[in-house]
């Protein structure tokens, strides 16, 4: 496969910078590929399908009238991000995270944000995520947003973005670390050249993380994950992150409030819970709270947590930051509680509600793309110049009947990277969604879930409306010359050679291989 005549037209390209001119920190990966003989690519793909299957990482659509399940799509030719651009990443990560906790304990208490006319009240009042019954609330160590998926994008001019933030019950880091796992059997000896840095333990910063929201004297804490069964889309994420991290997985039938206390039901009678790892939406945490016809949560859960004798990651009430109409105001929120510019802006949006914006995104509609506030998924998307007049005629009547649930953004010239089509390869767009553990500190996974709109032409990266996944490569740094050596990397990297832009072979990361669930539905 001859990689020197893929062209990546007008778009800002992942992996090159014009035609036969690959990036530098790609240069090893494609001068490999280029190395390798006729439709050997092309097999390796299909090994790659196939690690996918046995690893039973499958999902099911919503809805889907065959019912089968699918792999998730995945292309082989990875995305590969420099380690100067991932710094500024996670410094913005590290940001905006920060500032969108300080802005759930202030909502949930003082709500000084109100007061000053920052926010307004009616926003967050109507927003479908924010909780009255978390009033109040003193979750362990102040934390809120425990585990996060912020999605990125890039522009035509290679500028960041973030698209959206995704708080409630972010999933698709398991398909981040299958990603990896199925590219280390692929290209064994490229990761020896290359050495991107590790996310295999990602599990194991979980678990620490979940553990020092539980925190006891008299051993470790006992970490459960809640989740709604075996019919969820992500049920395979689930049963992947407990095999990994070693905690028991339960559906609101294996859990029982006694004595103020979460216990959950073994076979050797009630052991108490101390950090629930909840994957299901607040509205099914508890029926006596939320929801009353619930059957998928625990009666009396959040007198326990109120209590403090249980941690619930995440927090209930942090689906209020994940509203798409608070989301235009994290710039604001950032500069108001850390006194800084945001580092990673938010796409031009205009807000629905506002009067003037509304009769600005009604006269445009055919050039913006559209969102509901809460909707995920995909759904709720309306793209305006991929869209035919009656579609339009159609949002604009919901815009007016309920302005406050839309919002518009400008249509960006999303960023692509080459994926294999054929015997040819031809761009795709993508984005990428870090995930973020926020515990004694903040830490940002290097790299993430790269998501690719695999219909030629889509903007839409979701694997429920087509879309794929990559693995997602962050190069480690270079260290500084020291005595005019090269000095060892931190956490043991090993170097890259810079004189001739050729990457000294390391040994290559041991194959991980765990056991793995059954085939399961999964899709984020």
């Amino acid at each position: 496969m001859k990689l020197d005549r893929y062209n990546p037209g007008d778009f800002y390209d992942e992996v090159f910078e014009a035609v036969g001119k690959p990036r530098p920190p790609a240069g090893v990966l494609v001068r490999t590929l280029e190395s390798m003989p006729e439709g050997e690519l092309n097999r390796r793909q299909l090994a790659a399908e196939k690690a996918f299957l046995d690893l039973g990482i499958t999902f099911n659509v919503y809805n889907s009238q065959s019912g089968l399940e699918r792999i998730f799509p995945f292309d082989i030719l990875p995305r590969i991000i420099e380690a100067s651009e991932w710094d500024f990443i996670e410094r913005g990560l590290r940001q905006r995270i920060h500032a969108l906790n300080l802005f759930l304990d202030d909502i949930y208490h003082d709500q000084r944000i109100v007061r000053d006319g920052i926010v307004p009240l009616e926003l967050i009042r109507s927003a479908k995520g924010y909780r009255k019954e978390c009033h109040g609330l003193n979750p362990p160590w102040g934390v809120w947003c425990h585990i996060t998926g912020t999605d990125l994008v890039k522009d035509g001019d290679g500028r960041l973005y973030v698209l959206e933030d995704n708080i409630r019950c972010p999933s698709g880091v398991s398909y981040v670390i299958g990603n990896r796992q199925v590219m280390k059997r692929t290209f064994p000896q490229i990761f020896g050249a290359m050495n991107p840095r590790p996310v295999e333990d990602y599990p194991s910063r979980l678990l620490d993380m979940l553990q020092f929201m539980g925190q006891r004297s008299g051993g470790p804490p006992c970490v459960a994950i809640l989740t709604p069964g075996v019919y969820n889309s992500a049920y395979f994420e689930h049963s992947f992150l407990a095999q990994q991290m070693g905690v028991d997985l339960v559906t609101g039938s294996d859990l029982a409030v006694r004595d103020g206390y979460l216990y959950m039901r073994t076979t050797r009678g009630f052991k108490k819970v101390d950090v629930l790892y909840r994957r299901i939406d607040d509205d099914f945490l508890d029926p006596r709270t939320f929801r009353e016809d619930s059957l998928l949560g625990v009666p009396g859960l959040m007198d326990v947590y109120r209590a403090g004798r249980v941690a619930i990651c995440n927090a209930p009430g942090t689906g209020v930051a994940d509203d798409k109409v608070i989301y235009a105001y994290v710039p604001k929120i950032v500069e108001y509680y850390l006194g800084e510019e945001i580092l990673l802006p938010n796409v031009e949006t205009y807000m629905c509600w506002v009067p003037g914006e509304r009769a600005y995104v009604l006269e445009h509609m055919a050039e913006l793309v559209i969102k509901t506030a809460n909707d995920s998924g995909g759904y709720g998307v309306l793209i305006g110049p991929h869209s035919t007049k009656a579609v339009l005629n159609e949002w604009a009547e919901r815009i007016k009947d309920n302005p406050r649930n839309f919002i518009a953004q400008r249509t960006l010239s999303l960023s692509r990277s080459p994926v294999i089509v054929g015997d040819e390869c031809e761009g795709r767009h993508v984005d990428l969604r870090p995930f973020v553990l926020y515990g004694r500190d903040i830490y940002v996974m290097p790299g993430g879930l790269t998501r690719v709109a695999l219909k030629k032409g889509s903007l839409v990266v979701n694997s429920s409306q087509g879309g794929g996944s990559k693995d997602t490569w962050v190069m480690p740094a270079v260290p500084e010359p020291l005595n005019g050596h090269a000095g060892g990397s931190p956490g043991g990297l090993s170097r890259i050679g810079q004189a001739d832009g050729q990457a000294h072979a390391a040994a290559a990361e041991p194959l991980v291989q765990p056991e793995t669930p059954a085939l399961a539905k999964a899709a984020p």
